[in-house]
């Protein structure tokens, strides 16, 4: 007689899904961190600790599994800023200074990155990571969506009505990078060949999050999400690109033509980027001296710079009369603030004068090998229709990060994130699990 073996009890199958997401499990736990309040006291936060945790489970998955680390492809690009990074720390000004600066540069652009690339085993993987990141904007954006309609945002023309979400008024640019983020996510789920059910949802969630991006009222996140959708929809190809964009532009109708969703406001905010060279506002103005100083300072130390967390130092000597004293902050729990200015907002210009051209070229050199890369599997995944979702995911956000550089550069509780965009970057573009599966 034949002996029909049981069945295996359900209790099994639910307790494999969790222990099947479980390499992946700190890079969630690192995204879900960004969902606290964070303090406005600029030192390391919750999420900082936690990036740290990453990089050892990474290590500790390595160790047990005998695995080799990275590819020489890999190792290559990711480890090309070292170079740069150690140049310059050796021309830093102070030895505490440089070592806060080498201690951040490689954990945004070096060890985090590797370690995210690293935990992500597949396409499922990534794919949970990009849900998490949408998790995280709809969270954030529902906050900032409510300050604004309560006045309890940070301010911004005299009201208190900028949407901020938990990163306060000291890191006006958190939510909107992190909404942006979950925006781009959510987009390349949408043109992707996943199931119907998970292409509706991300539509749904990439409507939504349309608002709390607008009440940002951030010209340097406006541009770079639509500079990103834009390229996302042009590789999804031409007749998803007509669906979306009827899609988004029905939406803005509705919340800004039809409820009149900040249409004032809104409307003086997008015409104040065409005005940036004939009648710029004050924040424009300082950032064009910044730029002016940055430029200066690498004139002065072409190479290698001068110096990580230099900029500051010899900011006021090569700065014009034009600069002012810092920018007002208030609201949104804190009280006023005079938020001095430390940085050029724009990496590329930040690296160019602390790191020097050598710098530049390494980091600028890295990102693009990704990008490249990244682009090389995307067209793949759009001729076998596998995995296209994940590449358009990985791609955008890459492009969002390289093109938000030039209005923005690292600093805030939200810069972990550029850390796990640039690790699902590589993933995709460099590990035989993502990209490389054709």
């Amino acid at each position: 007689m034949t002996q029909v073996l049981p069945a295996p009890p359900l209790t099994a199958a639910v307790v494999s899904a969790p222990r099947r997401f479980l390499p992946v499990l700190p890079v969630i736990a690192l995204v879900a961190m960004l969902a606290l309040p964070v303090s406005g006291d600029g030192g390391g936060t919750v999420a900082d600790a936690v990036s740290g945790l990453v990089v050892l489970c990474c290590a500790v998955r390595l160790v047990r599994g005998r695995r080799r680390p990275l590819s020489r492809t890999a190792a290559v690009v990711l480890g090309l800023p070292v170079v740069g990074i150690a140049l310059a720390t050796a021309g830093a000004a102070s030895p505490g200074a440089g070592a806060a600066g080498l201690v951040r540069y490689l954990q945004v652009f070096v060890l985090v990155p590797a370690a995210v690339m690293l935990l992500v085993r597949d396409r499922r993987d990534a794919r949970l990571i990009a849900w998490s990141l949408v998790g995280l904007a709809l969270w954030q954006g529902a906050i900032g969506v409510h300050q604004y309609a309560t006045g309890t945002g940070a301010s911004y023309m005299g009201e208190e009505i900028r949407a901020v979400g938990t990163f306060g008024p000291t890191d006006i640019m958190g939510m909107a990078a992190v909404v942006s983020f979950g925006l781009v996510c959510a987009l390349g789920l949408a043109l992707g060949s996943g199931p119907a059910r998970q292409r509706t949802a991300a539509v749904v969630c990439a409507l939504a999050l349309l608002l709390p991006l607008a009440l940002s009222f951030s010209r340097g996140a406006w541009i770079a999400t639509a500079v990103t959708c834009g390229v996302q929809l042009a590789l999804a190809g031409m007749r998803r690109a007509v669906k979306v964009f009827a899609a988004v532009t029905a939406a803005a109708v509705v919340l800004v033509g039809g409820l009149g969703v900040g249409t004032a406001m809104l409307q003086e905010r997008i015409s104040s980027i065409t005005q940036v060279a004939d009648a710029p506002d004050q924040s424009v103005t300082d950032r064009y001296t910044m730029w002016a100083a940055a430029v200066d300072m690498w004139r002065d130390q072409p190479l290698t710079g001068v110096g990580l967390k230099g900029f500051p130092d010899h900011r006021d000597g090569h700065a014009s009369l034009a600069l002012s004293s810092g920018s007002d902050t208030d609201g949104a729990g804190a009280g006023f603030h005079r938020q001095p200015l430390l940085s050029p907002h724009n990496m590329y210009l930040l690296v160019l004068s602390e790191q020097g051209l050598l710098g530049l070229l390494a980091l600028a050199g890295s990102w693009l090998a990704l990008l490249v890369c990244g682009l090389r599997g995307l067209f793949h995944a759009r001729r076998s229709r596998a995995g296209l979702d994940c590449a358009l995911v990985a791609c955008g956000l890459l492009i969002w990060q390289l093109v938000d550089f030039a209005y923005a550069d690292i600093g805030g509780p939200s810069t972990v994130l550029t850390a796990v965009v640039l690790g699902l970057a590589a993933w995709w573009a460099l590990s035989p699990e993502g990209a490389g599966e054709r």
